[in-house]
């Protein structure tokens, strides 16, 4: 049996000994082997021994995952259902229903249909609550299973049973399985002033961001002030998406640059398109749930002097993950590089700092560690900033080994790297719905950020005469 363990790694042995290239000694290269020994004989074990049967799929996938989990919070393996589904994340197309839902006291409660899509043209109205899917009971199963069961091949039929305040009895709704496109772009009007949230960084976002600004310019012609762009709570997404979104308010100049553990390979990445909105005063809302491809933008247009940044420090996610394919056998996400503001500033683990600080009136204290708001920095395993000293690392270390981080992010998990509902959505997106639907009336970093804008306006009106 171990005969057997030990050929079936010996592809994997010669893959790792020939990326150890012609320069390797073969004392390293002996190790290597010496090491995929030690695995094959793990392996081996537990197939035979341990309480339970365990696949030898299950396997090979706990020790990918585990292989890659190890190296920082953002690296990991996705199967064949998840790439499948992080592949509908990045397209912001799939088929399903068509509605945002949260899982509430063990049933899917309906917290909004999506407009013109099958869960809005059957009826379904928020506040209904699905107790069963194709007669199967929605109670026991995690939001993310029910979300999967609601999804499938386009044109295909499914019964929800729905339970709605004011019927006796539960409702039968059938629905046909169609094409959603996911909005990552919504906005409105606040008086003079435009209204722009960007809720996650899909290959929809640049479209959708250039379609709100073609309508608010429509809308208000020359009587336009400004523009506040909200990335708060936005988790980030495709850094070709923020480059674009980035793109649509710059002339010129670097958005964002990114270096591999190499530092002599450095890729940068120039705006491309022109100010859109022609120099007009622009806010860009941040707080500590805007991460990775949020902070590429607010950091470019913070340091091009084109934008004021206000609300609190952002998340701090500042690594680069490259998915790449592995056939029939899913996915692995894996950090490739840093990236780095236009000044050369890496915010690794330390986050945008806005310009003006507000804080939000209602704001959770929930989400601080040790009195600060949580950040990149306190995920288990995470990337050291690479502008810092070598003696700054070491006054981080010694700060954090009585700090219990590990135990503190071992139960707060971080902003999802795409945060995008599928069929439905989580609780985070019920807040974000919330969020989409504010005013500046009961939002006290937007009304901030628009009188601020006004004020921003005022002063330039007045230089241009």
């Amino acid at each position: 049996m171990k005969k057997y363990i030990i050929a079936a790694f010996v592809s994997l042995s010669l893959m790792s000994a020939s990326l150890i290239g012609a320069s390797t000694s073969q004392a390293e290269s002996s190790d290597t082997y010496k090491q995929l020994n030690l695995f094959g004989d793990v392996f081996e074990k537990i197939r035979s021994q341990y309480v339970r049967k365990v696949t030898d799929e299950e396997l090979i996938e706990a020790a990918i995952n585990g292989m890659l989990s190890s190296l920082d919070p953002h690296s990991s393996y996705l199967t064949a259902k998840g790439w499948e589904d992080m592949q509908v994340q990045t397209k912001g197309e799939y088929g399903g229903l068509g509605m945002e839902v949260t899982l509430d006291q063990g049933v899917v409660r309906v917290v909004s249909p999506i407009d013109d899509t099958p869960a809005s043209r059957a009826g379904i109205q928020p506040g209904d609550y699905i107790t069963k899917l194709d007669g199967e009971q929605v109670m026991g199963l995690t939001l993310n299973e029910a979300v999967s069961k609601m999804k499938g091949k386009i044109g295909t039929d499914i019964v929800l049973t729905v339970i709605r305040k004011g019927e006796k009895a539960p409702l039968e709704i059938t629905l046909t399985r169609d094409t959603i496109t996911l909005k990552s772009v919504r906005y409105h009007l606040e008086g003079e002033v435009g209204y722009i949230r960007v809720s996650s960084f899909t290959e929809q976002t640049d479209s959708g961001l250039l379609d709100a600004l073609g309508k608010i310019k429509e809308e208000l012609g020359d009587h336009l002030q400004g523009i506040v762009l909200d990335l708060r709570n936005n988790p980030g997404g495709l850094l070709t998406q923020s480059i674009a979104v980035s793109s649509a308010f710059l002339e010129r100049g670097e958005v964002v640059s990114t270096r591999t553990r190499n530092d002599e390979h450095v890729q940068r990445f120039p705006a491309h398109k022109g100010d859109s909105i022609n120099g007009k005063p622009l806010i860009v809302l941040i707080n500590g749930g805007s991460a990775s491809a949020s902070e590429i933008v607010a950091g470019a247009l913070q340091d091009h002097h084109r934008a004021v940044i206000v609300g609190t420090q952002s998340f701090g996610k500042g690594s680069v993950q490259t998915l790449i394919p592995l056939g029939a056998n899913g996915a692995m996400r894996l950090t490739t590089a840093y990236y780095f503001t236009p000044s050369g500033n890496s915010i690794q683990g330390e986050g945008i700092t806005p310009d003006v600080l507000v804080e939000q009136i209602k704001f959770d204290a929930s989400k601080k560690i040790n009195g600060r708001p949580r950040s990149e920095h306190d995920l288990r395993g995470s990337l050291a900033n690479p502008n810092e000293s070598k003696k700054d690392k070491k006054d981080k270390k010694s700060k954090g080994k009585g700090s219990k981080k590990g135990k503190i992010s071992d139960k707060k998990t971080p902003p999802k790297e795409d945060g995008i509902a599928k069929d439905s959505g989580t609780d985070d997106d019920a807040k974000d719905v919330k969020m989409t639907q504010t005013s500046a009336q009961d939002d006290y970093q937007l009304n901030y950020a628009i009188n601020l804008l006004h004020g921003m306006s005022i002063a330039r009106n007045g230089d241009e005469e």
